[in-house]
């Protein structure tokens, strides 16, 4: 039996599948991960997920690098992903005087879209526990710091 650019394709080898082509498609957990990572940064008053700090109206610092390292961007978010449904656990600090109840909501959304989205799967649990509040003025310091630490140790690095 001849294929349309006249290849000879032996018989036994040609499998009718009405169309379809048979397979599956699975992620990581740390693409799950990611994908709720980068989308957190749409979240009012969610300051950090486990010391990643929201900086500027994004929500982390230095995004392309957080990106690029997909250990950063993934860390203080926990799933676990099955072949349609995924379950999420955060750890975060919030926002001095912001409704904690309404970041809660914000998170579930956010995270469900994305991931639905992207992936098809439905985020069926996503439990959030919130470290710590903070103000704007702390996470400022916290940030200053981190810089301070990332100055000195590129300096020990030369």
């Amino acid at each position: 039996m001849a294929d349309q650019k006249g290849t000879n394709v032996p018989t036994s080898e040609v499998k009718e599948t009405n169309g379809q082509v048979s397979g599956e498609l699975t992620f990581e957990d740390k693409v799950i991960q990611k994908i709720i990572g980068i989308a957190l940064e749409k979240v009012d008053g969610l300051l950090q997920v486990d010391g990643l700090l929201q900086v500027d109206g994004g929500f982390f610092s230095n995004m392309a690098e957080r990106i690029s390292n997909s250990d950063n961007v993934t860390n203080g978010i926990e799933t676990e992903v099955g072949k349609e449904q995924v379950a999420v656990d955060l750890d975060v600090v919030v926002e001095y005087r912001k409704d904690a109840q309404k970041i809660y909501e914000q998170i579930k959304k956010v995270a469900a879209e994305q991931v639905k989205k992207m992936t098809h799967l439905d985020v069926v649990e996503v439990n959030v526990h919130i470290e710590d509040i903070k103000t704007k003025e702390e996470i400022e310091q916290d940030k200053k710091s981190d810089e301070k630490q990332s100055d000195n140790s590129d300096e020990s690095d030369n």
